[in-house]
């Protein structure tokens, strides 16, 4: 009896160990349910082997200019194996292996050794691919292998402006740099697809431009290369090459230096180059004429108030110059003597109007203010220091945007890289505009500017490396030393070589940057970046149908005169503006008693209201451009 019903207790541990049992039959049931809610989940069936395609929206589109894919979605597919269900590892390695380019013993080696039942083959294949695997699982001839659908990136041109179009990466697949980054609401917005972004960069310009900086950065030994070209007219970026590079279709083989887009994000000393800012500066205020002269002797000397002695070197004893001749010759004594016409906070307040010290809202992810200081925090010797092209640290995209004043007439206009928006049903959502244009120097001065630098390329300039006989360019050539932070100072060896160019130099359109970084060898920027520059500016004006063999020499000594630029004529009447340029329009936008809106770039094809309607005060004209 005491077996059945033990009395001490009144029979509950009867009940008790029932219970266990009961209990137990449950807790086993309900492992075997959730082993086999895993297993199938990881390893379903052959027909459910293949996941349907995840509801993750299409990563909008990134294009060029002219509508080119510089980055576009993709459905990729993880393969994997689950080893209770693999009959034959050796036929899914040789099944396996040309379709993954992974060789059959290699997959039959990691299948058999894996320390866990659940492996990836290999993640990120491209759909083809998993396609031709999807029909093998159909047939039921690779049992145990599985597809895990994922959404992929392809970047069909590789390394073309991989800076500025940057990656995405992640589980969440996001933009991590570049455009990728900067504009992640657009392209992949919330639980939609995404819209499509168009850049001002064209893939054309940026192949010459990266095809002529990889060969300047590879003969040169340099540290780095940066090649850009800019339509100075509306601050459209055509291109902008930097070297080394990467190809964002392989972030694994690349490095955060060759992922960096220096133009942007990197400050330097400018050097000679900077000598056309300075001095049209100079000449804008009034403090210095196109007449003045001064005593080079192959320095630069003064005395301070409290007996301070400062020596700044030229490269040459130029003897008497004029503010031609200081850019002409790149001549560092007529530079700074130069300054000494200006106060020091006239002087910083001017170098401010032309954009140093501030971004240029490109839009570009991390972009550099470079570094002007204060004028109450320079030293005696800063103000003749920056004025020739040193103690003071800018971006290439800063020396683009303060070329547009002088490539305009003075007028300033900002950068951008970014054109447009296009929204999931093909039309345009928003469009982007230079930051507002704003006039920073007379039309004079900038005339006067552009016309020195013309002589830069005759025989007796600095730049005549980058003469092109029938096509005439205002250039600068400049070098620099690099400052050495661990030394604290100047460095003996190391230089950046550089280069800039206005075409046509009579109404430009387009401006070329080029700055060669720590160069071996030779340094100078009229000897190694001169005959870059000239290359890429034949080859673009070709390509973006400059005129050539007529454009007129724009220098003579003395004052200049250019002929005025064409513009419609706006008296009580709306005029008929087909047919003129952009370029042409421009000086109307000075006008205080209407408004001119422009849509689009190029020559008018369309305006509101139409030619002949009566003028009134205020009025808006609005032109279609294309």
């Amino acid at each position: 009896m005491s077996d059945l019903y033990d009395y001490r207790d009144g029979g509950k541990s009867k009940y008790k160990s029932r219970f266990i049992i009961v209990a137990a039959v449950f807790a086993l049931g309900a492992v075997f349910v959730l082993f086999h809610f895993i297993y199938l989940t990881v390893n379903p069936p052959a027909e459910e082997n293949i996941a349907p395609p995840r509801t993750i929206p299409e990563r909008g589109a990134i294009l060029d200019r002219n509508g080119r894919l510089l980055a576009f979605h993709t459905n990729l597919g993880n393969i994997k194996v689950w080893k209770p269900d693999v009959k034959n590892a050796e036929a899914v390695g040789l099944k396996l292996a040309p379709l993954l380019g992974i060789p059959a013993d290699e997959i039959l080696n990691r299948i058999n050794n894996s320390p866990a039942d659940f492996l990836y083959l290999k993640k990120e294949v491209e759909d083809e691919t998993v396609r031709e695997i999807e029909t093998l699982i159909r047939n039921r001839e690779i049992p145990g292998v599985g597809i895990e659908q994922i959404a992929g990136r392809i970047y069909p041109e590789k390394r073309i402006a991989g800076q500025i179009v940057g990656f995405v990466g992640g589980d969440e697949h996001k933009g991590l740099e570049g455009i990728e980054y900067a504009f992640e609401a657009d392209l992949a917005p919330a639980n939609q697809n995404g819209n499509q972004v168009v850049l001002t960069i064209d893939a054309n310009v940026q192949y010459i431009l990266e095809d002529i900086g990889r060969r300047v950065y590879r003969e040169s030994q340099a540290e780095a290369v940066m090649l850009l070209a800019m339509d100075p007219r509306t601050g459209e970026m055509l291109g902008s090459a930097s070297l080394p590079d990467f190809d964002p279709n392989d972030i694994r083989s690349s490095d955060e230096i060759s992922r960096m887009n220096r133009p942007a994000i990197w400050a330097y000393e400018p050097g000679s180059v900077f000598k056309i800012y300075s001095l049209a500066a100079l000449l804008d205020s009034g403090s210095v004429g196109q007449n003045s002269t001064f005593l080079c002797n192959g320095h630069y000397e003064r005395v301070t108030a409290r007996g301070e002695r400062i020596v700044i070197g030229c490269l040459s004893a130029h003897g008497q110059v004029t503010p031609r001749d200081i850019i002409t010759y790149s001549c560092n004594a007529g530079a700074a003597y130069a300054s000494d016409r200006m106060d020091a906070g006239s002087f910083y307040a001017r170098l401010r109007d032309f954009g140093f010290g501030s971004r240029t809202g490109v839009g570009t992810q991390g972009e550099n203010t470079g570094i002007l200081s204060p004028a109450d925090r320079w030293s005696e010797r800063s103000k003749p220091t920056i004025a020739m092209g040193q103690e003071i640290s800018v971006s290439a995209l800063q020396m683009l945007q303060a070329a547009t004043a002088i490539a305009n007439d003075g007028i300033l206009v900002p950068p951008k890289v970014v054109s447009r928006i296009i929204g999931r049903n093909g039309k345009t959502i928003r469009n982007f505009e230079s930051g507002p244009a704003r006039r920073v120097l007379s039309a004079e001065t900038a005339r006067a500017m552009r016309s020195y630098m013309v002589d830069v390329t005759s025989e007796s300039g600095t730049g005549w490396r980058a003469n092109v006989e029938d096509l005439s360019l205002a250039v600068k050539t400049g070098t620099a030393q690099i400052t050495d932070p661990r030394a604290g100072r100047y460095s003996d060896t190391d230089y950046i070589a550089s280069c800039i160019a206005l075409l046509p130099a009579e109404s430009p359109s387009l401006v070329l940057y080029l700055a060669i970084i720590a160069p071996k060898g030779e340094f100078l920027g009229g000897r190694i970046a001169a005959p870059p520059v000239r290359e890429a500016a034949e080859a673009l004006a070709n390509y973006l149908g400059i005129p050539r063999g007529r454009n007129p020499q724009i220098s003579h000594p003395g004052q200049i005169a250019l002929p005025p630029i064409d513009i419609p004529r706006v008296d009580d009447r709306v005029p008929d503006f087909s047919g003129y340029s952009k370029r042409q329009i421009l000086p109307l936008l000075l006008r205080d008693d209407l408004m001119i809106e422009m849509e689009g770039d190029g020559w008018v094809r369309g305006q509101e209201p139409p030619p002949g309607t009566r003028l009134e005060q205020g009025m808006t004209i609005r032109l279609m451009l294309d």
